[in-house]
């Protein structure tokens, strides 16, 4: 034995030796497959990983981490730094003992590789947020040790695989946002470890499988965004350490399970935008964690249950767009935590809850298209955290002037169609935040006050369908960012003020029936922005100012039940936009002008009630209008059922002319045909001399602002764009983009613009014709003083750009990379750029029909005017909302600003 012994000393030497040279050779191969893989990427990535190199230390790599002891690597992450390849040249089977791989926020794409499943000791993979097709392999389920996965935000399809219910040690799986399709297996209650289990965003359907409810460790379930059906299990009560509950956008039916209340941790459930059905059930007052409940766009029915009185942390409760009804219940005054509360377009009756606002938390709340009656509750009144309420379309009633006090916070008050009586009170120019006062369709009398003209950030302005009276105050005309602007169905009298030519962004003004007289103010052609302008029925008299011509972008005109008289102006025929003309009931007369014929985009007309005479237009409005919109003329003739024919009426009118020349004509002598020609060349010449003055007049109003016309002078608008950047010269450059570099351009009219130049390809065509697309369609249908401007745009063959206002600041992002700059953006600033921000998502979300959704909101993105007011900009990746859709799109943004799965 102890022969035996004294060769132990060295055996451990042979031992230790054999051990480090098979991790060196371990080691070795674990790197000669890395380099492998790198060669495979493509260049710029190449030079990402420059530190793995042949020869060098793997240890030492960019993005390696290797065991202390033994050397060899156990950890890749490679997050979030521009890789750009496939997998399919990893040799997976080199990297046995690899504990982590996380290739996450790259750009790989192709398939996930079968053999990745060689990685028996794998604990950690995250390939998320890259562009990987394909389905998900069978092979992963051999990953036994496997604790996180994460293959979101890709474009993975196919079924869910059902090896991966062999995974059960797993922890968390991430799956959400791919193209996934079909049922959830079932075998995925075997996974009964699982805390998080994310399948959101893809095309998944059938039921829930009522085997989730085996994942008693479940603190997160996310199945929202799918196509799944069928009833809510009731197994789902079984998982009481779950958190939040995520099962919206879906076609669930049923009723919600009483055993949802045995889901005592649960701190959110939003169940939004099913089929379900029922009550709400009683139970669902165990849930004395819950902070926010979302059961809004269901078919739910019945009274909400007094038990809800016991959520007491409660701060988010939506529960509009269902059948709910009856009273609200009392206990309801014991939810002193709430925020957001919303039971709009339901079936309640009687008073709304008093207390609502007691523990002076409530910013939003929205009762709107029920049937409640009675007064404002005392605590709303009071309510100074209150940024927006919606109370229209219900029976309220009360002293409008006691109802409110002034508000720092308010943002959106909409109380229209209720029974509201007494006058306007001047406080409400005291509300600086407000963007939006509707209070239509009640019983309001007396005048407006002067002081209104005091909330200067109002986008709309709605006081139609009352009882008011007066004037029109011109202090309106200090409302310079108001968008919409409707005083019709009211008793106002006077003139309308020609301060109203100050709303330079206004795209709507509404003040039919009233009895407003005078001229039509000529100033109203200065509105570059007009959509809908209507001043029907008043007294207004004298001719249709011409300049209306000039409302380039107007969409419906509506001057009907007036006094007016005189011709119909042809400039009217540029309106290209127009779609609804009413000029019926005045004292029109003469033809129609020719230029009327251009009208393309009009489908609605009415021009009865007149002296007008002549041929009505040759365009499918005319031709397709009841003779309603055309009786009651002097003489119209066309090819529309009830009025004469042009061509028999021209041809017995050019018969009795052509007499009358011949009589008039023979017995002239030649002289008098001279003279005749003479004074014919005179006045030509005297004609084009005034149309010469009046084309420079024009010419140096349109100087003022070159975009202001931008379709009428667009080479015009190009060469001087060319000139002010001397051809997109570097030291004119600003900015960098994903679609475009942006220059500042001062003009020859000393006006400075940004231009952003489009990114071409070789040959010739924009870069993202549709980014270019979207951002000219956005910003044509909204203004917002927290929006950039678009003053035009240009596709040439050689340069397409868009030209908007200048913001001297530059971009967030831009500032917070110089420290110097970012200093002085302090927090202050900083919180005003957010709410600016803010203001304008929920103009774009709320205000905008459709709505418009940015998708793409970064640091880039915002941009700080001299005032470090914020601006949102690159609407490249912005959608018009569908309300009759679901509106699901893939991920488009910029990663690291969107909101998490």
């Amino acid at each position: 034995m102890l022969h035996n012994m004294k060769f132990l000393p060295m055996s451990c030497l042979l031992l230790f030796f054999c051990l480090f040279v098979m991790a060196t050779k371990n080691q070795g191969n674990e790197a000669d497959a890395l380099l492998k893989w790198k060669a495979s990427l493509e260049n710029n990535s190449k030079t990402l990983l420059s530190s793995w190199n042949i020869g060098n230390n793997p240890c030492g790599w960019e993005g390696i981490t290797c065991h202390d002891d033994s050397k060899s690597i156990y950890k890749v992450n490679l997050t979030d730094i521009g890789l750009k390849g496939t997998l399919q040249s990893l040799n997976f089977s080199s990297l046995p003992k690899f504990r982590s791989l996380s290739l996450r926020n790259n750009s790989f794409y192709g398939v996930v590789p079968d053999h990745i499943g060689l990685m028996s000791d794998l604990e950690t993979l995250d390939l998320s947020i890259n562009k990987l097709t394909g389905s998900i392999p069978n092979s992963i389920g051999n990953l036994s040790k496997l604790i996180y996965l994460d293959l979101s935000l890709n474009d993975l399809n196919g079924l869910i695989s059902i090896s991966i219910s062999k995974l059960t040690n797993l922890s968390y799986l991430h799956l959400h946002d791919n193209q996934l399709f079909g049922h959830i297996p079932r075998e995925i209650g075997n996974l009964v470890n699982l805390k998080k289990l994310y399948l959101g965003v893809n095309n998944l359907s059938g039921s829930i499988p009522r085997e989730v409810g085996f994942l008693k460790q479940l603190n997160e379930l996310d199945l929202s965004t799918n196509h799944l059906s069928g009833a809510i299990p009731s197994t789902i009560g079984n998982l009481s350490n779950l958190y939040f509950l995520y099962l919206y956008d879906n076609y669930l039916s049923g009723s919600i399970p009483s055993e949802v209340g045995n889901l005592y941790s649960l701190s959110t459930i939003q169940l939004v935008q099913n089929n379900l059905s029922g009550p709400i059930p009683s139970s669902i007052g165990n849930l004395i964690n819950l902070e926010s409940m979302i059961l809004n766009r269901n078919n739910l029915s019945g009274p909400i249950p007094s038990t809800i009185g016991n959520l007491t942390k409660l701060s988010i409760l939506t529960i509009f767009s269902n059948n709910l009804g009856g009273n609200v219940p009392k206990e309801m005054n014991r939810l002193l935590n709430i925020e957001l509360f919303e039971l709009s377009d339901n079936n309640f009756i009687g008073h709304l809850p008093q207390n609502i606002c007691v523990g002076g938390n409530l910013k939003v709340f929205n009762g709107h298209d029920n049937r409640f009656t009675g007064h404002i509750p005392e605590s709303l009144k009071n309510c100074s955290s209150l940024t927006r309420v919606r109370l229209e379309k219900n029976q309220l009633t009360g002293n409008v002037e006691d109802m409110f006090d002034v508000y720092p916070n308010l943002d959106y008050i909409d109380l229209s169609h209720n029974n509201f009586f007494g006058h306007l009170s001047p406080n409400w120019g005291k509300c600086k935040n407000l963007t939006s006062f509707k209070i239509s369709n009640n019983n309001l009398s007396g005048n407006i006050s002067p002081e209104l003209g005091g909330a200067t950030n109002l986008h709309v302005l709605n006081l139609s369908s009352n009882h008011l009276t007066g004037k029109i105050p011109k202090d309106l005309g200090n409302l310079t960012s108001l968008l919409q602007l409707s005083l019709s169905n009211n008793h106002f009298f006077g003139e309308v003020p020609i301060e109203i030519a100050s709303l330079q962004e206004l795209t709507t003004l509404d003040l039919a029936t009233n009895n407003l007289s005078g001229f039509i103010p000529k100033q109203l052609g200065l509105l570059p922005m007009l959509l809908n302008l209507n001043l029907s029925q008043n007294k207004f008299h004298g001719n249709i100012p011409f300049v209306i011509g000039q409302l380039k972008v107007i969409e419906n005109l509506d001057l009907s039940g007036n006094f007016l008289d005189g011709t119909i102006p042809a400039m009217f025929g540029q309106l290209k936009y127009l779609e609804t003309l009413n000029l019926s009931h005045n004292n029109l007369s003469g033809t129609i002008p020719v230029s009327y014929n251009e009208m393309l985009s009009l489908t609605t007309v009415d021009i009865s009630y007149n002296q007008l005479e002549g041929p009505i237009p040759n365009i499918p409005a005319f031709k397709n209008a009841p003779i309603e919109a055309l009786k009651n003329n002097k003489g119209l003739c066309g090819n529309v059922s009830g009025l004469v024919l042009c061509s028999t009426l021209g041809s017995n009118f050019h018969s009795h002319k052509t007499n009358k020349i011949l009589v008039l004509v023979l017995p002239l002598t030649l002289g008098t045909l001279l003279l005749a020609l003479f004074v014919y060349g005179l006045s030509y010449i005297l004609f084009q001399t005034l149309r010469t003055k009046e084309y420079k007049h024009a010419e140096e109003i349109q100087t003022e602002n070159l975009f202001a016309i931008w379709s009428f002078d667009g080479q015009m608008v190009y060469e001087n764009i060319i000139e002010a950047t001397e051809q997109f010269d570097n030291k004119h450059l600003i900015g960098v983009g994903g679609h475009g570099s942006v220059y500042k351009a001062e003009l020859p009219t000393g006006q400075v613009v940004a231009v952003k130049k489009l990114h071409s390809l070789p040959n010739g065509e924009v870069f993202n014709l549709k980014a270019f697309t979207s951002e000219i369609s956005a910003l044509t249908e909204i203004r917002h003083r927290n929006i950039v401007k678009l003053y035009g745009f240009c596709s040439h063959s050689l340069h397409s750009f868009l030209v908007y206002e200048f913001l001297e600041k530059g971009s967030v992002d831009k500032i917070l990379k110089d420290d110097e700059l970012a200093t002085a953006f302090d927090w202050n600033m900083r919180v005003n750029a957010i709410k600016d921000i803010a203001n304008a998502l929920s103009y774009m979300h709320h205000d905008c029909s459709p709505a418009i959704v940015h998708r793409d909101i970064s640091s880039k993105n915002v941009v700080l005017d001299s005032e470090y007011v914020a601006h949102v900009s690159d609407f490249g990746t912005a959608k018009f909302l569908n309300p009759d859709s679901s509106n699901r799109t893939g991920f488009v943004g910029t990663f690291g600003y969107s909101a998490p799965g």
